[in-house]
């Protein structure tokens, strides 16, 4: 029986076509690489090397496991901050956003990397159709209707000679594990605006004890000028003088008591839930660390524990292999398709192996004249690429500065509370003095009321000072990445980017 032209073609036919296709491509290959030669990124990457290491000369104590640790704000010692957060990290909203952003980016993902697979899909048809009575169609089906059935298993795949679609996928890659370290700063993000809402917590009712404690004192001076008016040792006006000033002081009271509230329902909020489970939190009890101690390489290994910069170097990365993206696009595209299966016009002739029917077709498809638009691609993605390296380069030196600023302030800290403590002693002991000098009929209310307010506003000074010890403390744990810790080594894409520039 002689076959159709279909089921005769030579079995070497596809063998010779693909060997021609492939010498095609080589010549295309060397025409095209000299098309984009001149194009290339501009920025270079920040190195440790050219960071001048002053932070080493803050006067605090260094040490090489000075790093944070991943439940950095267990350094406090309250148990209820301990809870806040955990109950935070669990609930947020911002980080559930940041969870679904790195799903969607592992699905993109998984898109990408299907095309370094084979597509392979199956097919089933019947078609009506009449055949041309003047076509190819022989007798008895020419010029009649007739019922195709016909059953293939196609297979197409791209021959990734280029890279250009394993770029692709790792751009992907890089693109989604930002992501991840983008969820891990929205962690640290979130835990710490947690310690420094109640650190603001623990300084109102702080405040509120000094505040109290003067109004306790007002009263006693009330009771003290009252019976210095029966005593005929004062007038009148000293009564209502010390009694102006109760009025003012509860008030004082009042408005941090609304802090207090406002306060609990800020961090209801930053735990995701209603103003309800503010008013559980009860007073906190922080306690500062007396001693700091700092990592001695900071600028050297910043860029592994910081989650802001390590999602920057992420994206450089993508980046990068969005250039070897654009840079394939120049060669030929080789693709080769093929499939298997049966036809027949008859249905019950259709499983005979007559029937069969198969092809190959490899292809290459080289863009010629595209009015640059190749060329502009590849230098947007330059472009691109050069933009991430800058927003890693301003991320490395912002997160220097913001280590800077927080041991600048805590060297300083130490000699204004030392001060602060010795002008708090200096005002009470001004204030004993002159209240024994009242109650001895040696000196006037005004008197009085002046150390009074000279105490409160010292008192107060300390207070705030207590709490920014512990706020700075806060800071120089986030400063430094709050525990984090890299999944790879950073020198892995340091070596990838790096080959984007030659």
């Amino acid at each position: 029986m002689r076959s159709s032209p279909i089921q005769g073609v030579n079995d070497r036919q596809p063998i010779t076509t693909l060997r021609r296709s492939a010498l095609l491509a080589i010549a295309l290959v060397m025409l095209s690489g000299c098309s984009f030669s001149d194009l290339k990124p501009q920025a270079e990457m920040l190195q440790p090397s050219e960071v001048n290491d002053t932070l080493a000369n803050s006067g605090i104590k260094l040490s090489e496991a000075a790093w944070p640790t991943v439940n950095w704000w267990s350094s406090f010692k309250d148990p209820q901050l301990d809870t806040l957060i955990n109950e935070a990290l669990n609930n947020s909203p911002t980080l559930r956003a940041a969870a679904a952003r790195v799903h969607q980016a592992s699905a993109l993902e998984a898109i990408q990397g299907a095309q370094l697979l084979p597509d392979v899909s199956a097919a089933m048809s019947v078609t009506r159709e009449r055949f041309s009575s003047n076509g190819t169609t022989p007798a008895p089906a020419k010029g009649t209707w007739q019922n195709v059935h016909q059953g293939t298993l196609n297979v197409g795949y791209e021959l990734d000679f280029w890279g250009k679609n394993r770029s692709s996928v790792e751009a992907a890659v890089g693109r989604r594990r930002a992501l991840e370290v983008d969820e891990r700063a929205a962690s640290l993000i979130l835990s710490s605006s947690i310690v420094q809402t109640y650190i603001g917590l623990q300084n109102v009712y702080e405040q509120i004890d000094v505040a109290q404690a003067l109004l306790n004192q007002q009263e006693q001076i009330e009771d003290l000028t009252k019976k210095r008016f029966a005593a005929e040792l004062g007038t009148e006006i000293d009564i209502k003088q010390s009694q102006a000033s109760l009025p003012a002081s509860r008030a004082n009271i009042a408005a941090l008591k609304e802090s207090i509230e406002l306060n609990q329902n800020k961090l209801a909020s930053l735990l995701g839930k209603g103003p309800d489970r503010g008013r559980t939190i009860t007073r906190p009890k922080l306690q500062a660390s007396d001693t700091i101690v700092m990592p001695s390489n900071i600028p050297a290994e910043l860029i592994g524990h910081r989650p802001d910069v390590v999602a920057q170097r992420w994206r450089v990365e993508a980046s990068g292999h969005e250039i070897e993206v654009a840079k394939a696009r120049f060669y030929p595209n080789v693709n080769l398709t093929a499939f298997i299966g049966l036809q027949s016009l008859a249905f019950d002739t259709f499983n005979d192996h007559s029937s069969r029917i198969l092809g190959i077709a490899p292809a290459i498809s080289l863009p010629i004249f595209e009015g640059g638009r190749l060329r502009g691609n590849l230098d947007a993605q330059d472009a691109a690429y050069d933009l991430a390296v800058e927003n890693y380069n301003q991320t490395v030196v912002d997160a220097l500065r913001d280590i800077a600023d927080q041991l600048s302030s805590l060297r300083w800290l130490k000699e204004r509370m030392a001060q602060q403590n010795e002008a708090v002693a200096t005002a009470v002991a001004a204030a004993d003095l002159v209240n024994k000098r009242y109650a001895a009929g040696l000196a006037t209310y005004l008197q009085v009321l002046a150390t009074q307010n000279a105490t409160l506003a010292e008192k107060r000074q300390l207070v705030d000072l207590q709490s920014r010890a512990i706020s700075l403390q806060a800071n120089l744990s986030r400063a430094l990445g709050g525990g984090y810790r890299p999944e790879m080594s950073v020198t892995a894409i340091t070596n990838s980017t790096v080959a984007n520039k030659s």
